[in-house]
């Protein structure tokens, strides 16, 4: 902070110079994380995250920051500032070879902030479209770009698979793109990688121009990989008693490793004295798989129930006029777009190339102040009418065989599990609603996948509590149905009151054909099924 020496006049004008000025903005975006992996949730006491703790607890903890459930969809709206529903994202995640990304109409968040002065840099994952050059990351607004197109990978070989996907990317003159594949870092630490990156820029940065810093860790995505000398330096609390034991320690190195990166990235903005005009926001991009604890809410990754859409998350700046406290207002992933155009003075309708309508608030007031800024959120829309798709053929047959039947009964349908496996794997033919009203949370439609809720210790007893016509237990269920939560007294989901107030569900559900409205269709997925992708051993765009 600066001296508080200083007369108090001498100081609010320096306050007033250094606050009127484009705050540098930095973005980290963890892979994965639990709700409960990180210690300023309150309730995880094995997993070491001291700098995430501090940023947060003398930040802002944000209470009720909702994402999507998954990879792709979360990271769209984040870079648009717009609903999945309205990018076709709302199809889930994108797989290794499909011929689809991030619509070049979009004008994403590095492009918007680049156009206002900001230097832009991207660090980590993309998984945002690669089938051509015009969808990789430097032609979408980064300057450059080091780190992955696709979803995951090893994170020693940098392979997807069969293929290196590790890059150091930049345009040249002509503005093409500079493919720089680092085979050379074969055997290094991607998260070290990225970290090492990120401070880099940070010291070679020209601290009187504004600065976009977007470190997308993969950490904790699969696979599970931790050096080992961290794994004993880190995983020392992890009980022996903990479902999958071994994989849980590498799990939570993983968190403790990406917590003394951004410790670093902290440092390196405060060695260069940019920290004072800074706001930092880590998030993750949706919950835990089996593999996190999610506590104490319910389901997962893939899951709209709390535990797949509600991350854990915080803001910090020195500009914050209140800090220090947990703030409870509703926010949602599209909100960043909003704030940070609001922050960099952009002017949306004085640039050639048109800005799509967002569906973010500016919520620097609600960070900043503690005022309310919405009380709506939009989770999830499926609608099979609006894709048309050549695959998942047997998952439509099922949701046929059990449609979708959006009235207030909060009646469920446990569908025969020998049906339901390709709905579930395929994930295509769901047809579903989730939406947040204040308190209120509804679900309903045809295949909503249920899942229990993880301990406070990563263990996952409580997930199994579905039973198949064998009697086998699983983690997991597909129903149709509605249910309706009041999220303020129920957290954990357990109590479906869609009978108790049809007034309610009804309200919500004539939310609806608004958000159908503006549901981009999606057509035939598309495959490169000839292997092009693939070149001498690398992932490249091939179309």
């Amino acid at each position: 902070m600066l001296g508080t020496l200083l007369p108090l006049p001498v100081l609010l004008i320096l306050l007033n110079l250094v606050y009127s000025k484009q705050p540098h903005i930095v973005l980290i975006v963890a892979d994965d994380l639990g709700y409960n992996d990180v210690g300023f949730r309150g309730f995880n006491t094995f997993i070491s995250t001291p700098n995430l703790d501090k940023l947060a607890n003398e930040g802002v903890i944000l209470e009720n920051h909702i994402v999507s459930a998954t990879c792709s969809p979360s990271r769209t709206s984040l870079m648009t500032g717009r609903y999945a529903i309205r990018t076709g994202f709302w199809k889930g995640n994108l797989k290794r070879n499909e011929e689809f990304g991030l619509g070049l109409d979009e004008t994403l968040m590095p492009e918007m902030l680049k156009r206002n002065g900001y230097r832009t840099h991207g660090v980590g994952k993309w998984h945002l479209g690669m089938f051509t050059w015009e969808h990789t990351p430097v032609k979408r607004g980064f300057e450059t770009w080091f780190g992955m197109y696709l979803a995951e990978q090893n994170y020693y070989s940098h392979k997807s698979v069969e293929g290196i996907d590790f890059r150091d990317n930049y345009l040249d003159a002509d503005g093409n793109v500079v493919d720089n594949v680092r085979r050379d870092l074969e055997g290094q630490y991607s998260t070290h990688l990225f970290t090492n990156r990120s401070v880099e820029l940070i010291q070679a940065h020209d601290q009187n121009e504004p600065l976009f810093l977007y470190l997308a860790y993969t950490s904790v995505h699969t696979p599970h990989q931790a050096p080992q000398e961290d794994v004993e330096k880190y995983a020392m609390n992890i009980s022996a008693n903990i479902t999958d034991f071994l994989m849980r320690k590498k799990y939570s190195t993983m968190i403790s490793i990406m917590d003394e990166g951004v410790g670093r990235v902290v440092d390196a903005l405060k060695q260069k004295g940019m920290m004072e005009n800074t706001v930092l926001v880590f998030t993750s991009d949706n919950g835990a798989g089996l593999s996190g604890s999610n506590y104490p809410l319910r389901g997962g990754k893939r899951s709209f129930f709390e535990g797949g859409v509600r991350a854990a998350s915080f803001v910090y700046s020195p500009r914050l006029e209140k800090s220090g406290y947990i703030n409870k207002n509703l926010h949602h992933v599209t909100d960043w777009y909003a704030t940070f155009q609001k922050l960099a003075g952009d002017k949306p309708n004085l640039h050639q190339k048109p800005q799509l309508e967002i569906d973010g608030v500016d919520i620097w007031s609600s960070l900043s102040k503690g005022e309310p800024c919405r009380d709506e959120v939009l989770y999830e829309l499926r609608d099979p009418s609006k894709r048309l798709d050549s695959t998942g053929k047997d998952a439509r047959d099922v949701a046929r065989a059990y449609p979708v039947s959006l009235n207030t009964s909060s009646t469920t349908i446990q569908l025969p599990y020998d049906e339901m496996r390709p709905l579930k794997a395929l994930n295509y033919a769901q047809d579903f609603f989730a939406i947040r009203w204040k308190n209120w949370k509804l679900i309903t439609g045809t295949g909503i996948t249920l899942h229990g809720w993880t301990s406070s210790t990563g263990q996952t007893d409580e997930y199994e509590q579905f039973t198949d016509e064998s009697g086998n237990l699983h983690d997991w269920t597909i129903v149709s149905g509605t249910f309706l939560f009041d999220l303020t007294v129920d957290i954990r989901e357990k109590n479906n009151l869609a009978d108790d107030y049809p007034d309610i569900v009804k309200k919500l559900l004539n939310k609806r054909q608004s958000y159908v409205e503006k549901v981009k269709f999606i057509s035939e997925r598309k495959y490169d099924k000839h292997g092009i992708s693939l070149v001498d051993g690398v992932w490249k765009p091939w179309v």
